[in-house]
């Protein structure tokens, strides 16, 4: 029983995990269009700016690979465009990771979710503090987020809405196609369990420790 049990739960940690990742790149991807078409001022005065390089080729390469290596970070010294990303990925993450931890964590840990829930929007309102986006940046990242994650969710958990048919207008998405195949071997909900951090066990002497299972009904 315990060998089924934990197979059940590694099986539950790659579906999450694909889920979360599919979700991201998707957001991601987004954003790469939206910071394309649409171009903001420079939202804080802190923001360096390098010079334009018109014509360069070689110059604009080296500065697309400075930035790539640097994952385009301020810390790495990658980060050397002017304007605004349209909308916000750190608001993407700290929403994501919420929605997240909520949806998939036993209900019984209402404290934790009120503590994360906590700390994202204590992050999110930093980043308008610190003017490192422009409030609309912020709202459009929650925005999509939220509706992606709801969207997703509810199409995973449906069978029906995993068919294409006439009545399915969800079908109709450009992603439909690689949702059908990360969710081709899940039937039904994913259940709430959790494991003990790999360091907990080994302090506690404990191997795996499961919750009960919790309704997702209402």
């Amino acid at each position: 029983f315990f060998k089924e049990k934990k197979t059940v739960v590694e099986g539950e940690k790659s579906i999450i995990g694909r889920r979360f990742f599919f979700i991201v790149g998707t957001l991601y991807l987004y954003r790469c269009v939206t910071m394309y078409v649409t171009t903001l001022p420079v939202p804080g005065m802190h923001f360096k700016c390098s010079p334009k390089l018109f014509g360069d080729w070689e110059a604009q390469s080296r500065r697309v690979m400075k930035m790539m290596a640097g994952g385009g970070l301020s810390i790495t010294g990658s980060h050397s465009l002017c304007g605004d990303y349209l909308y916000s990925g750190h608001t993407v993450m700290l929403t994501l990771t919420y929605l997240f931890i909520k949806e998939y964590s036993p209900r019984r840990f209402w404290w934790y979710h009120w503590i994360c829930w906590c700390l994202s929007a204590v992050g999110i309102f930093c980043i308008l503090l610190a003017h490192d986006h422009y409030t609309i940046d912020v709202v459009l990242a929650y925005f999509m987020t939220t509706r992606l994650f709801w969207w997703y969710h509810t199409m995973a958990n449906q069978q029906a809405l995993k068919e294409i048919s006439t009545g399915n207008l969800f079908s109709r998405v450009w992603w439909f196609s690689p949702f059908q195949y990360f969710e081709s071997n899940v039937r039904g909900i994913v259940p709430r369990n959790y494991q003990l951090p790999f360091l907990l066990q080994t302090m506690t002497s404990a191997r795996v420790k499961y919750s009960k299972l919790d309704s997702r009904e209402s």
